[in-house]
């Protein structure tokens, strides 16, 4: 259990899972900017786990970490940027990746964060690329997936839907 205070806030009512002793778990934050796009990254050709393909921000829940502490660390760990609100709950999933590493629960959380959300700071080994997903062109984030594979298609679009336009 952390000493230190968070240093984001977390919505009224926000669901966070506990997680048994023995479960391996992960967390992925759908990060939106002013305009209600949502980020994603691509995973490098050269990944084992999901190569070529676009993710959210996230990654596993490490020996002695909340599920939000971890979602603050992979947030910074991945694009430089810092969580400041945990907005919504946007579920779990249960999956097993294809390398081996056995059944996965994921939590999935709505987030806003402080930085130059114009210059993340990219694991340049582990991402090849990244982008912004609104509404009109959520369908890239199907490429390299087969069909029934489109989870983080659906957890953005569920996210990106449920935001009013803020324009």
């Amino acid at each position: 259990m952390s000493v230190h205070e968070p240093s984001y806030i977390v919505d009224p009512g926000v669901e966070v899972p506990v997680p048994a002793a023995g479960e391996v778990w992960t967390v992925g934050a759908v990060i939106l900017d002013r305009h209600g796009a949502a980020f994603a990254q691509k995973r490098s050709a050269e990944r084992r786990l999901f190569p070529d393909t676009w993710d959210i921000v996230g990654g596993h829940v490490e020996a002695g970490e909340t599920l939000l502490e971890a979602l603050a660390r992979e947030v910074e760990e991945e694009t430089g940027w810092r969580l400041r609100r945990v907005r919504r709950f946007l579920g779990t999933s249960t999956w097993t990746g294809d390398d081996g590493g056995g059944l996965r629960h994921e939590a999935d959380y709505l987030v806003e964060v402080d930085g130059d959300l114009d210059a993340p700071a990219l694991e340049w080994t582990k991402h090849s690329a990244y982008g912004w997903f609104g509404r009109d062109d959520l369908v890239r984030l199907k490429e390299n997936r087969r069909p029934g594979e489109f989870l983080i298609h659906d957890l953005v679009a569920r996210a990106v839907g449920a935001v009013p336009d803020r324009s």
